[in-house]
Formats: structure tokens, sequence, C-alpha cells
């Protein structure tokens, strides 16, 4: 696991690694702009910061490397809020190289994964939130994902842990007054404010609980299709996915095995299986077929059912699947859920009852979504150690303001205003270079 600091120079290309019309290095670090202007034909000392320069990339030998535009940022206005540049370059394999080697040699290492992020959050340009946000969008695979990545990195989870810290923090100073003074001394009974610990718990466990719909919509769902031999899996599959990817036939046992493809429904992105049809068979191939089809149904977030147009509805049928009758051209069945793979007739509704299936957990309510399991801890730490301040109104006053301290404390820990060096380790290593 690499190590992060903020003492020393680094670059790092922050577009793929192919061949392409334009690609981005960017650098960063105290004194960034002096110790690269050697190797740079423009004047970046003189211009402000945030303005564009042209000029020639060239090597210690004043060789050059390629024609570029080199952006400045002084310090406090980039990424990092360090003095930083990002270098546009030709996409060429070997420019790249070249010029990373020029870097190196002028005492610009490669920057580790995240290590960018590790400094705009150590240097205050973002919280531990933020910067999770960060590589919460790169990783996005729908609108809805990098619509909630994109507030979270706008300060909507950092807004809520600081209100919540302020309110936390009223209830402590009004505790403390109480401690403070000797037992003859006391004002008044202090009362401890249960209505407004219970709003709070409450806030905190709503934003907790948009953890699992969050990762359905950035990380995706499976969805198998399953059911008896010839039902209509495969017609399905292709009618969803618009396009010829399984085979279908009257044969029956045609699919031996399952083949999946990726998909949005409904903004989530699916990946989507056809399976071998469930049926008694002494095949050896197609038991194998079965087997696996079984254990996919086990691991799905949903399972559709298909139905083969008048076919009984089994009576070991698959918990919570979602039944789709097919043939529904042939069958006239309009009551169920029911499509046509040859007139279309009934798949928009079908591909809506999967979406609503798949996104039934989340909710429409007015706190800000999380995509992180360190986050969703936080949040849940924070909660029952104010269930436990609740709880210990009996014991006295003291044990009541120790257990707020652990509830400040975990929220301190989801913003990263507390935060060990091993956690930000693991947690910026598992982003993008560059990132």
């Amino acid at each position: 696991m690499p190590h992060y600091s903020v003492d020393d120079p680094i670059y790092a290309l922050a577009t793929p690694f192919s061949p392409s019309a334009l690609a981005v290095i960017r650098a960063s670090g105290d004194n960034i702009i002096s110790i690269f202007s050697p190797l740079f034909t423009g004047k970046l000392e003189a211009i402000p910061t945030n303005t564009a320069v042209h000029g020639f990339i060239v090597d210690q030998k004043g060789n050059r490397i390629d024609e570029v535009v080199v952006i400045k940022y002084s310090k406090g206005h980039g990424y990092t809020s360090e003095e930083a540049l990002e270098i546009m370059c030709h996409g060429s394999l070997p420019v790249i190289r070249k010029i990373s080697i020029a870097l190196e040699k002028q005492g610009i290492r490669e920057a580790e994964r995240g290590e960018f992020t590790y400094r705009a959050f150590m240097h205050g340009r973002m919280d531990l939130t933020e910067a999770e946000a960060v590589e919460e969008i790169v990783r996005s695979k729908s609108d809805s994902a990098s619509s909630d990545a994109l507030s979270r990195l706008a300060g909507s989870i950092r807004a809520e842990a600081d209100f919540i810290k302020s309110a936390l923090l009223d209830i402590l100073a009004s505790l403390e007054v109480q401690l403070d003074y000797g037992e003859d001394e006391i004002p008044e009974d202090w009362v401890f404010p249960e209505e407004d610990v219970n709003h709070i718990i409450a806030r905190l466990e709503a934003i907790a609980a948009t953890y699992e719909s969050s990762r359905l919509y950035s990380s995706g769902a499976a969805v198998v299709l399953a059911g008896k031999t010839n039902a209509g899996k495969s017609s399905l599959y292709n009618a969803i996915l618009k396009e010829n990817r399984s085979i279908v036939s009257a044969a029956e046992g045609t699919t031996r095995d399952y083949i999946e493809a990726e998909c949005l429904i409904g903004d989530i992105p699916v990946r989507l299986f056809d399976t071998a049809g469930l049926r008694d068979t002494s095949e050896t191939v197609e038991m194998e077929g079965i087997e696996r089809t079984r254990k996919l149904m086990d691991e799905a977030d949903l399972v559709v059912y298909v139905l083969d147009g008048n076919e009984d509805v089994p009576h070991d049928i698959y918990p919570d699947a979602l039944l789709v009758r097919s043939k529904r051209d042939i069958t006239g069945k309009c009551g169920e859920l029911s499509f046509s793979s040859v007139t279309g007739e009934g798949l928009e509704s079908v591909i809506k009852a999967i979406a609503a299936r798949l996104s039934s957990e989340s909710s429409a309510s007015d706190v800000p979504r999380i995509d992180s399991e360190r986050q969703r801890v936080c949040l849940l730490e924070a909660a029952a150690a104010l269930r436990e301040a609740a709880a210990a109104v009996i014991s006295g006053e003291d044990i009541v303001a120790m257990y707020i301290q652990l509830a400040l404390s975990s929220l301190s820990a989801l913003t990263g205003a507390v935060t060990s060096d091993d956690v930000l380790d693991r947690l910026f290593s598992s982003f993008c270079l560059g990132k």
C-alpha cells in the first residue's frame, strides 16, 4: 500500500495511456513552477494564475520533445491547493514517455494513485466525503450515480455533518454547565433534549439507509432471466438488449450455459443474464448449466421468472421472483405482466416493472445520499452513541456527555477531521492515477 506525503513535487498522466489526439499530464508541489520552467520555452512565472501558455517541452539538453499548452495554477488556486501545472500534449505514447522521463530527471516523481486528491484533502480544499465523491464520479455508471456524487462533491454530506455537530455541541455545552457547578450551585435541573436527539438519530439513520440504493445506481445490479426451457427467456433477453445476443430456437435446451451483457434499465446499470432452462434432465452438460443457473439465481439482485404463455405458476417458484409471461401475441393475456417478442407488445411494461423492483428500496427522502461503506459506518456509530446517551440519562450527566462526545468523534471521522494515516492510505490507494 502506498504511503502518501506532501513534501515533494509529483506528476501523473491524467488521461488514459493510449494513442489519442491529446493527453493531459498534471504536476503539483511547492515551487513546481520554478522546477518545471527549465523544461518549457514559454514564460510561466510572470503570468497570472489560471492562465494557459503555449510553448515547447524540452529535455535537459534543450532538445524539443513536443509542442504543448501549459496551464499555471498559483498556490491556493489549483486542484491540490498547491502550486500546480496541467500540460496538454499530443497523445503519442513515445511523447508521453519522453515528457515523463524529463519530469523525473527534473526531480518530479510519479504520483501514487489518488495522491492529488490526498493533497487536496490535506490542504483543506475538500473534506473526506468530498474527496471520496471525486472517485465516485469517475466510476459512476448512470446519471443518478453521477448526480448524487456531484452533490457530495459540492459538500452535501459535509453540510449535514456540520449542522448535526453544531446541534450536538449546543447540547453538550448546556450539559457541561451542569457538570461545572457543584451540587449545591446547579441553577436548575438539566433535562435531556429527547425530541431533538431522536430527530438527529433519525436523520443519521436515514442518510445511512441511502447506501444500498446508491450502490445500486453506482455499481449496478445482477438481473437473472430464469424459467423452464422454451419459456421465452432468450427472446426477452434480446428484446431488452435490442440485439440478437442469445440464440432463439423452438428446440428445447438451446441455452446450455448462461450469457451476460451490461445495459441500463431505468438508469440502473444492470448485468443481465440469460440462463439455461430449468427442467429434469439426465444430459450432463445441460445439468451443469442448470446448476449454474440456480447459483446465479441465489446471488441475483432480482430474478425475472419467465412463464411460457399459459404455463401454470410452479409451486416451487423462486422467492421474490418477478413473474413475466411470454407469447402475449398468442395467448392474448393482457391482465398479467406479459410481453410479445414478435410484436413488442408489453415489453416496455416489463422493463418498467424490472426497474421498479430494483429501485423499490430507494426513497425520495430529503436527506443527502451516500455511496461509501466507511461513511455508512460512521453515521451508524454516531446514531448508536446518541442512543446510548439517551439510555444513560439515569446514570448521570457525565455518562451522557461521554456518549455525546463519542457521537461527535464519529462525525469528525465522517468528514476526515479525525482520521488515521492507515485509513487515508487505504482510501486513496483505490483512486485512479492522476486523481
